[in-house]
C-alpha cells in the first residue's frame, strides 16, 4: 500500500518542479475587482423597486442576476466536495488502509 501510495504521490510533485512560476497578482486583483461590481450590481438589482416593471423587464433582470452569478462562481474557482463524496472517501480510506 505504502508502496502504491509513493508511486501515485511523487510523479505529481516532479512534474509540479518544471513549472514556471507566474505572475497571479494582477489577475487576482482585475478578478477581485470584477467581483466586486458584480456583487455591487446584485445588490442594486435587489434594491430596485420591481413593482413598476413589466414582464419582459423582470424577465431580462432575472437572466442577468442568474448569469451574473454564475460568473461569481466562476470566477470564484475552487472545488467543493458534498458531505456524501466526503463520507465516501472516508469509508474507502478506513477499508483500504
Amino acid at each position: 500500500m505504502a508502496m502504491f501510495l509513493s508511486l501515485t504521490f511523487l510523479p505529481l510533485s516532479a512534474a509540479g518542479s518544471n513549472t514556471v512560476p507566474t505572475d497571479t497578482k494582477a489577475t487576482t486583483k482585475t478578478e477581485s475587482a470584477e467581483a466586486n461590481t458584480l456583487i455591487l450590481r446584485l445588490h442594486e438589482i435587489k434594491g430596485m423597486d420591481k413593482t413598476k416593471l413589466n414582464a419582459s423587464e423582470k424577465k431580462s433582470l432575472r437572466k442577468e442576476v442568474r448569469a451574473t452569478e454564475k460568473r461569481l462562481k466562476e470566477i470564484s474557482g475552487g472545488v467543493y466536495i458534498s458531505v456524501g463524496a466526503i463520507i465516501l472517501i472516508v469509508i474507502l480510506l478506513v477499508v483500504l488502509l
